[in-house]
């Protein structure tokens, strides 16, 4: 094991930065937890998304290197959505502690949790 001081915080994109403009995927870091967000609060009275579809939605996000989605993985521990607004909250982890993708994975499950129309507002805790 290479001891040069460096963890997976290092490798995270620094706080603030937009990382899909396109999508509106934006992260921040608090303390060693990285938090990516994407969409908007749902409109009220919107049919929310079912936790199956949120699952589906999560299942499209790939590890790079292993040919299985995140979802299936392992790498998603909580999943909630709350009733009142449709916001979508996730706590997941990676692969392994130096994952290629580790400043990315995060905004991209951020942002398929969003592009599902029922839960607009996604935040999505990667804690190290």
């Amino acid at each position: 094991m290479i001891k040069d001081g460096k963890t997976l915080a290092d490798f995270m994109p620094n706080p603030g930065v937009t990382m899909d403009p396109a999508k509106g995927v934006r992260v921040r870091r608090e303390g060693t937890t990285f938090v990516a967000e994407a969409g908007v609060s749902l409109a009220a009275g919107a049919v929310l998304a079912s936790e199956d579809a949120m699952i589906e939605a999560m299942q499209t996000v790939h590890d790079p290197e292993i040919p299985i989605n995140i979802y299936d993985l392992g790498l998603i521990y909580r999943l909630e959505q709350n009733s009142d607004s449709g916001d979508v909250d996730v706590d997941m982890t990676l692969t392994a502690p130096g994952c290629p993708v580790a400043g990315e994975m995060p905004g991209h499950v951020a942002a398929a949790l969003a592009a599902d129309k029922a839960s607009e507002d996604a935040q999505l805790v990667l804690g190290l």
